[in-house]
């Protein structure tokens, strides 16, 4: 694999993970939201990744041979919402609250999203280690093409 091929998986690792960033930093914006413009509260958001895969006739032939593909890196395949329910808490007093008193908020889990948090900055970190250990790699050998 060429060093270049190598940054350019590196690079779609490094867009992907900051998309995932930014949605974690929107729903954790969002963690009181209890109605949006559709009417209800704030729905949580998750980012899903696939990997860019060969699309050419030797990755067919490799896929129909059922070996496995090699992968050019990642890219974002959807930004889902979760379903599962809000928290519902009684206050009669709330803006947003139903006929019964309650109020729902949003699916938000704050522990959930900084433990994603977590994971995405240091796959971004990784990343950027691996770039530019690459770049160290290329300067160096430009360097000894020169000499």
């Amino acid at each position: 694999m060429s060093l270049f091929k190598t940054m350019a998986i590196s690079a779609s690792a490094l867009t992907a993970q900051r998309l995932r960033m930014d949605v974690i930093s929107n729903n954790v914006a969002n963690v009181e939201t209890t109605k949006t413009e559709s009417g209800g509260p704030f729905e949580r958001k998750i980012v899903k990744f696939r990997p860019l895969v060969q699309n050419n006739f030797e990755a067919l032939l490799a896929a129909v041979r059922g070996d496995q593909l090699l992968s050019e890196g990642v890219e974002v395949h959807d930004v889902v919402t979760d379903d599962t329910p809000g928290r519902t808490v009684f206050d009669p007093a709330h803006p947003d609250a139903d006929a019964g008193g309650f109020v729902t908020y949003s699916n938000v889990d704050l522990i959930v999203e900084i433990t994603d948090m977590m994971s995405a900055t240091r796959s971004y970190e990784a990343n950027v280690t691996v770039f530019n250990s690459l770049k160290q790699m290329v300067m160096r050998s430009i360097d000894i093409g020169r000499a």
